[in-house]
């Protein structure tokens, strides 16, 4: 008969093998943050630009199973629970899908195509790292 000890190495070859360890690590996690979360300290708003990086990143997460990474996200950031519209999140970045292309999380797509655009003269310049509105706010009194 198996001792404890390798009835307990077995079980964790097999659970690490279907990889399921990797899960309950990241749902306990996930779990003892919901539980230290101080809901009585109210979260800053959520700005506008913060908003649509969080969706981005939450469909990016969502679409390779990292759900639990994903509800922390949505717990941590004050993100809404139900997902922004994606055809919004496209209308706000400027961007036009082919309709093969929704099938990934938008985050491939816009990645795909600064990859995509090797040339030097296609390069963005990015300026400071201050949210969008207020960016707009110094461009006008200049």
């Amino acid at each position: 008969m198996a001792s404890i000890t390798e009835l307990k190495c077995a079980l964790r070859e097999t659970l690490e093998a279907r990889g399921v360890m990797g899960q309950l690590k990241a749902r306990i996690r996930a779990e003892v943050f919901n539980a230290l979360d101080d809901q009585s300290e109210p979260r800053p708003p959520l700005s506008h630009e913060n908003l649509l990086l969080n969706e981005l990143i939450r469909e990016y997460l969502e679409f390779n199973k990292y759900r639990y990474t994903a509800s922390v996200l949505t717990a941590e950031s004050g993100q809404p629970e139900v997902p922004l519209d994606r055809q919004f999140v496209a209308n706000e970045l400027n961007v036009v899908e082919d309709p093969s292309a929704r099938t990934m999380p938008l985050l491939y797509g816009l990645l795909s195509h600064f990859l995509q655009s090797g040339d030097s003269k296609d390069k963005l310049f990015l300026r400071s790292s201050a949210p969008l509105t207020s960016q707009k706010s110094n461009t006008k009194d200049s």
